[in-house]
C-alpha cells in the first residue's frame, strides 16, 4: 500500500505543478487537443476522453466505465446518475476540477447538513481505485459532457502498451 500511496501523491503533485487544477469551476473545454501513448489531454492539460464519429471510445474511457462499475456505482448509481445517498458524479464533474476529484476520491469527504449526512470514504489506499483514477475521471468527464451514453461503450481503441506498463507498476506486479 505504501507504493500505491506514493504513486498517488506523485500524481497529485504533478497535477498541481503542471496546472491541472486551473479550472476549479469545471469550465475547462473537455475537447482532446493532444494524445500521448493513447491517452488524450484537453487544452488545460487534464486527461480527457476521445470519441470517434462512429462511437469508438478511447481505451481510458472504456476502462473508466469498467472501473466505475466495479467500485463506484454501488453508491453513485448507474452511470454516475446518483442515488438517494450519494450525488450524481455526472453532474459533479461539471463543477469539480481534476485535482479536486483526485483529492476527494483519495481522502474522502463528509458533507453534513440539518437534513442529511453524506460520507465519501477515502480510497487512497485501494489499488483498484487509485491505480485507475484517471480512467474513472475520464469516463465521468465523458458522461458529464454527454459524449458517452448510459451503456457500456460498444467499441473502444486497443489497450495502449503504456497503459499496461503503468497498470503493472501501480499494482506492484
Amino acid at each position: 500500500m505504501k507504493r500505491v500511496r506514493a504513486i498517488f501523491l506523485g500524481a497529485v503533485i504533478a497535477v498541481v505543478a503542471f496546472g491541472g487544477i486551473a479550472h476549479a469551476d469545471g469550465s475547462g473545454d473537455p475537447k482532446a487537443v493532444k494524445s500521448e501513448d493513447g491517452k488524450y489531454f484537453a487544452k488545460d492539460g487534464d486527461p480527457t476522453f476521445n470519441v470517434a464519429a462512429d462511437g469508438t471510445v478511447d481505451w481510458y474511457t472504456y476502462s473508466g466505465y469498467r472501473r466505475y462499475h466495479s467500485e463506484c456505482h454501488v453508491c453513485h448509481g448507474p452511470d454516475g446518475m446518483g442515488s438517494t445517498y450519494a450525488p450524481a458524479l455526472k453532474d459533479s464533474l461539471n463543477n469539480l476540477s481534476y485535482g479536486d476529484f483526485l483529492n476527494v476520491v483519495a481522502t474522502g469527504r463528509k458533507n453534513v447538513s440539518s437534513s442529511q449526512e453524506n460520507v465519501m470514504p477515502a480510497f487512497g489506499e485501494n489499488a483498484n481505485v487509485v491505480c485507475y483514477l484517471d480512467d474513472i475521471y475520464i469516463y465521468l468527464r465523458a458522461r458529464a459532457n454527454d459524449a458517452v451514453g448510459r451503456v457500456r461503450p460498444a467499441k473502444h481503441e486497443d489497450k495502449p502498451e503504456a497503459y499496461t506498463k503503468a497498470e503493472t507498476s501501480c499494482m506492484g506486479h
